[in-house]
């Protein structure tokens, strides 16, 4: 049986932004950027309401699309719900090579458990997986990176489209063969692998193999996936496309007051904004290129080299909705104009985006979606957990230091204990008699006293010094010590990073096959409301 999951503070997540942070700490809204915190169970009241007609469009476009995903029943039951006026909680991310990285899994099971606790509460609602699919940063989804016994390797896809093209809907090459046969040396033989040769083949799309991918890998959960490029899903979203244009100056002149806020609270922006930004792409009609819209002037935009009036987006909007498409602060309200949304699950990132996409949120919809942190987890494999065991650490000692850090503190850990008392008291013996005179000297004359402290921190240091010097000595002797610390730090903080933001979700998928989606699913409930460590 597993070892039970442990609980850390969220504040142990490097790089974590402030902003985040003290959302994600307080059980109070963080106002006005949060109109609740993620404590409160009130986001199941939230209605995100969309007329008859647009849902039942909505309907036509999930039911087509998974089909196309060959989704499981249980899809298809909760798309009914949708039609009985269930509403969801959302999550998404953008598409990526062979399923993505670890925190895929758990956005999507994130928002299968929110939806599924507030259903048993009363309160019927589904989970949708948004595909963000219109993004064009190709350098993030054309690599995975899965670890070896000693090593982690990134597989990287040769992609020769513009890299300006949206990642969706490029189609994958005869490289692809390439990466699936360097992936099969590294992952485990069997239904995972075989799913990722089906889907991630050439002639293929970015957007149609990762979304069968995840399907499968949710197939008895009834993760609806949905892939919002299309004209019909543009046609549902395209009043907030239009205020974009036409409110433009009213919506940019909010968001530089929302940033002044921001600054003036400690917080730092996501998205810079200026008076000349925009908060739309155009896809161009020649090249397809997604190019930003940038104001160039009074009922004027500029993408790329060509200028453009307002009545010429106005009018690209109505006959050709599919060009335009919102930027990272638009698109959760243009996602939230056409699905039922009464909550959003975001990563770090997503949830300080939201402080800035607020006042946009209230401005074009009226009211703001609630958002949620994902399940944030390190996955701690038997092996592992046994080293941890054995030299008495935490997860937070492997995130804390450096490997080679880690191997020193394995090395002092295992000293004789008669080398372990000799030390220690020669550097009490030391401290003591240091403290000791330097007060004392520091009595006789302050400038004095300052020269004895700084000798004093010299004398220090060479006592640690020595204590290094006995650690290392003893990973000499036990080799296997600085083994221990580089597989500590190769499985749960490889290279530096959180697990969860390097390890290609399929190399543990194709390790725990489908039961790791259920195990994610249920620690999703988050009565951890911190970092868990999660014992395979």
């Amino acid at each position: 049986m597993a070892q039970a999951p442990e609980c850390y503070p969220i504040s142990i997540l490097p790089h974590s932004s402030r902003l985040f942070l003290d959302y994600a700490e307080q059980r109070e809204p963080v106002l006005p950027f949060f109109p609740s915190s993620p404590y409160s169970d009130g986001w199941m009241l939230h209605r995100s309401p969309i007329s008859a007609g647009s849902r039942e469009s909505l309907l036509g476009i999930l039911e087509a699309q998974n089909r196309e995903y060959v989704a499981g029943e249980k899809v298809f039951a909760n798309i009914a719900s949708l039609r009985r006026g269930a509403n969801a909680v959302v999550t998404g991310q953008q598409v990526t090579l062979l399923g993505g990285p670890l925190y895929t899994l758990f956005k999507a099971a994130t928002a299968i458990r929110k939806a599924h606790d507030a259903t048993a509460a009363g309160h019927p609602h589904v989970p949708i997986f948004w595909l963000a699919t219109e993004d064009h940063d190709l350098e993030e989804a054309d690599h995975v990176t899965f670890p070896s016994r000693r090593q982690l390797h990134t597989l990287k896809l040769k992609v020769t489209e513009h890299p300006a093209l949206p990642v969706g809907g490029l189609l994958l090459g005869d490289d692809i063969r390439r990466v699936l046969d360097e992936a099969a040396g590294l992952l485990e033989p069997g239904p995972v692998f075989e799913a990722l040769q089906e889907f991630y083949r050439p002639g293929a799309t970015f957007a149609n193999a990762f979304a069968r991918f995840l399907s499968q890998v949710f197939a008895g959960h009834g993760l609806i996936v949905l892939d919002a490029s299309s004209r019909e899903c543009h046609a549902l979203g395209a009043e907030v496309l239009r205020q974009a244009v036409t409110s433009s100056e009213e919506l940019l002149a909010a968001l530089i007051e929302r940033d002044k806020l921001l600054s003036y609270r400690g917080y730092h922006s996501q998205v810079l904004v200026t008076p000349q930004s925009g908060l739309l792409f155009l896809l161009d009609h020649e090249t397809g290129a997604r190019l930003p819209l940038k104001r160039k002037g009074v009922g004027e935009w500029q993408a790329g080299r060509k200028t453009y009036s307002e009545a010429a987006l106005l009018n690209i909007l109505e006959h050709e909705p599919e060009r335009l498409s919102p930027n990272a602060l638009l698109r959760p309200v243009f996602q939230d104009a056409i699905l039922p949304t009464s909550a959003y699950v975001g990563g770090p990132a997503e949830i300080a985006y939201f402080a800035q996409s607020q006042v946009l949120y209230e401005r074009i919809l009226g009211r703001t979606t609630p958002v949620l942190p994902r399940l944030s987890a390190t996955l701690i494999e038997p092996a592992i957990a046994e080293v941890l065991a054995q030299h008495e650490l935490s997860l937070t000692d492997v995130i804390a230091l450096r490997p080679e850090e880690l191997a020193v503190r394995l090395g002092a850990r295992a000293m004789p204990i008669e080398n372990k008392l000799k030390l220690a008291a020669a550097g009490n013996a030391l401290d003591a008699e240091l403290s000791e005179l330097t007060a004392y000297l520091r009595s006789v004359d302050e400038g004095l006293g300052r020269s004895a402290e700084v000798a004093a921190s010299k004398m220090r240091y060479q006592m640690n010094r020595l204590r290094r010097l006995g650690a290392n000595y003893q990973l000499q002797r036990e080799a296997s010590l600085r083994r221990h610390a580089d597989a500590l730090a190769l499985a749960l903080f490889p290279d530096g990073h959180l697990q969860e933001r390097l390890i290609g979700a399929a190399w543990f998928l194709a390790r725990y096959g489908e039961g790791l989606a259920s195990l994610l699913i249920e620690h999703a409930a988050q009565e951890c409301p911190g970092h868990k460590g999660i014992f395979l």
